[in-house]
Parts: structure tokens; sequence; C-alpha cells
């Protein structure tokens, strides 16, 4: 009996630990997805480099608690699956978010990012944001704009000045 509760007692420090080391997490409802649908979900979540596992809420609640995370356990009921990323806060909102648009019996139950529970609305709104690169390539867009429009400006009078050297 006691090396059962070892293991489970293991269990729960590898969940605690991947809770602290991750900086994003959602936690969904799977129910009612067919296993060609979870099939699909796990391979966009590796390709995103997100890790995927069906845990027990009993172990996630004490996992949460060893991991300092508090607000969780209203949302541990019923069929439980967390989706973790160590290096992108946006991967695991941004697929599951997807998914769950083109698979309603996907839900979203909560999210946490960086330390902070997040609800399943702002999971979803998180997951609509554009990645990193997109977000740089929209930054350097912006900064851009100015020079690209001065310089128009400048080749527009240098045409002007032409035209009316020519016209003369």
């Amino acid at each position: 009996m006691s090396a059962i509760i070892e293991s489970k007692k293991q269990q729960v420090d590898t969940i605690a630990e991947q809770l602290k080391n991750s900086v994003s997490t959602v936690i969904v409802d799977y129910r009612g997805l067919s296993v060609a649908e979870v099939t699909e979900l796990r391979s966009q979540l590796r390709e995103a480099g997100v890790e995927y596992k069906v845990l027990k809420n009993t172990m996630v609640r004490r996992a949460a608690v060893q991991a300092g995370i508090e607000g969780l356990d209203e949302h541990l009921v019923g069929p439980t699956a967390v989706a973790t990323s160590t290096e992108d806060v946006v991967a695991p909102a941004k697929v599951l978010a997807k998914f769950a648009k083109e698979h309603e019996a996907l839900e979203i139950k909560v999210g946490v990012m960086e330390g902070a529970v997040i609800s399943a609305e702002e999971v979803n709104t998180v997951g609509t944001l554009p990645s990193h690169e997109g977000l740089v390539s929209m930054l350097l867009s912006v900064l851009q704009a100015p020079v690209r429009n001065f310089a128009y400006a400048v080749k527009a009078v240098g045409e002007n000045k032409e035209n009316e050297e020519s016209a003369e």
C-alpha cells in the first residue's frame, strides 16, 4: 500500500514541478471528442511545443497547492486534460482555442499564465493574439511607415522639380 501512495506522491511532485516551470497552462474538458480528434489535437499541440496530458483532478489539485496556484479547484470537475508550455506563453491557448472553435466538444475550463489564473474567455482572447514573430513584424511595419512616407514625399518633391525644370 505504501508503494502506491509513494508513487502517487511522485506523480503529484512531477505535476507540481511542471506547473511551476510552465509559463502557460490551459485546462480543458475533452469529453465528447473522438479518438481521431484527440490524436489530431495531440499532434497540433506537439508541433507547437506543448505538453498535453490527461490527469486526475485530485492530483492536479494537490500539485496546484504545492506549486502555489490558487483558484483551480472549482474548475477541476469531470474529465481533465492539462496542456503546458515552458517556452511560448500563447502556444497552448492558441492551439486549443482554434481547435475548440472547430470542435465544439472541447471545452476550455481555465488557464494559468505566469502564475495567474485566467478565465476561459481570457484564454480564448490570448489564443487570438498573433505569434511573437507576428507582433515583431507588426511593430517593424509601424516603425517603417514614417520613414517610407518621408521617402515617398522626397521622391514626389524631386519629381515635381524635374517636371518644372523640363517644362521651362
